[in-house]
């Protein structure tokens, strides 16, 4: 149970992105927006948390997660019913879901980044692994499961998505509430300087691949919402696929991407060598579907090679998280996992933006663009991460290091 307490967390986070997709088509030509107006309902969510998190993050070393973790899902809940009161009832409806958006975005900066570094504090070794994996899985069934669910509560009226949030939300702080027990020993935070001077010493020694890896998490999510953005798009637009069916569609490549999760959080163990390959070789498949995505246009063939790129995030994702969780004492984790969480919150705000302008300058040059940013992105795991040895099972607090350029 504490293990569905944690996983529950990140499930939510993601509904607050995903489930909105599907119903995008309709709340543009109901409330007569742009496509960049449209868009901004997830960038301003994700702005908003990625400003926020570093600040929770620190707050969470300080006093306890659960102190934080509660409070947020309470935020994000009510963040929802502001966005469906003021899309049912209120005039300038727009401004109103932007409004609560981003209360929702604020509160989602209190979830699944510290609910990484609870899971850092809870489990070790080998079984931390397999909880991260089981955390990214959690994580991406969100991703399954909205699109459907955004798509169903659609079939009755597009804004009731917004009022699905605090259901959620109420749920998942129940079960923080009951089954998460933090260990009583917590000790003292240090003072506020030597936090500080803590982690500029992390960032010092460490930093190079800590922001690789940060940038690889980040690249991840950066393209996978894009990427969902423009499906979503197409399968109306161009193919005339609404409704269940479209979600159904939206679904497939994240299943594939909760699935490689899971499988690859349930492997990896604490073996650094593995993370590294597996992570590189996630990215090489993201180029290579990117890069063929230009040749496909039939829905068919494009999902069977967008799956690739599905499969490669569901490589690295996993390896990712292990490695950042284990970075870094107990003391420090909050804020390291916690930065790390606005990063995928940045690739979540700029990837429906960028891809909508990408869309407007050129399908194939868009395509292109991205595998050549995956490619580099994969030559900089690959070149800034010299793992030190084959594992991390001693029992320091700083297990995983790495040599540096």
């Amino acid at each position: 149970m504490v293990i569905a307490a944690i996983g529950s967390i990140p499930l939510i986070m993601t509904l607050g992105n995903s489930m909105l997709i599907p119903i995008f088509p309709k709340m543009k030509s109901s409330l007569d927006l742009s496509q960049m107006q449209v868009s901004l309902t997830i960038t301003v969510f994700s702005i908003a948390g990625a400003i926020c998190i570093p600040v929770v993050g620190y707050l969470s070393d300080r006093f306890s997660r659960k102190v934080i973790i509660i409070p947020s899902l309470i935020l994000f809940g009510l963040g929802g019913l502001l966005a469906g009161l003021g899309a049912a009832f209120f005039s300038n409806s727009y401004t109103w879901i932007i409004i609560g958006r981003i209360i929702q975005g604020i509160g989602a900066a209190g979830t699944a980044p510290i609910a990484m570094a609870l899971t850092g504090d809870l489990f070790k070794g080998g079984e931390q692994s397999r909880v991260l994996g089981v955390f990214e899985a959690s994580n991406g069934l969100g991703k399954v499961l909205s699109p459907i669910i955004g798509s169903l509560i659609a079939l009755i009226v597009w804004h009731l998505v917004f009022f699905a949030f605090p259901l959620f939300s109420i749920i998942s702080l129940l079960l923080v509430w009951f089954f998460v027990k933090e260990k009583s020993n917590r000790q003292a935070p240090p003072p506020f300087p030597k936090y500080v001077r803590g982690l500029l010493s992390v960032f010092k020694h460490e930093g190079r691949w800590l922001f690789t890896t940060y940038l690889a998490g980040g690249t991840v999510l950066f393209t996978l919402f894009g990427i969902l953005f423009y499906l979503s798009d197409i399968l109306e637009s161009k193919h005339s696929i609404e409704g269940v069916l479209k979600g159904l569609i939206l679904a497939l490549p994240l299943l594939v991407m909760v699935s490689t999760s899971y499988i690859t959080g349930s492997k990896i163990g604490k073996n650094l060598e593995k993370m590294k390959k597996l992570a590189v070789l996630g990215f090489l498949l993201m180029t290579i579907s990117f890069g063929l995505l230009v040749m496909f246009e039939k829905i068919v063939l494009f999902l069977i090679v967008l799956a690739l790129s599905s499969v490669g995030a569901g490589l690295i994702l996993p390896c990712v998280n292990s490695i950042i969780t284990g970075a870094v004492g107990k003391e420090r984790r909050g804020f390291v996992t916690s930065l790390y969480g606005s990063v995928r919150f940045l690739g979540v705000a700029l990837g429906p933006p960028v891809f909508t302008r990408l869309m407007d300058w050129s399908r194939t040059g868009m395509f292109l663009t991205i595998a050549a940013f995956t490619l580099i992105v994969g030559l900089l795991v690959l070149t800034l991460l010299h793992v030190k040895g084959k594992d991390g099972t001693d029992n320091k607090q700083t297990a995983v290091r790495y040599k540096y350029l």
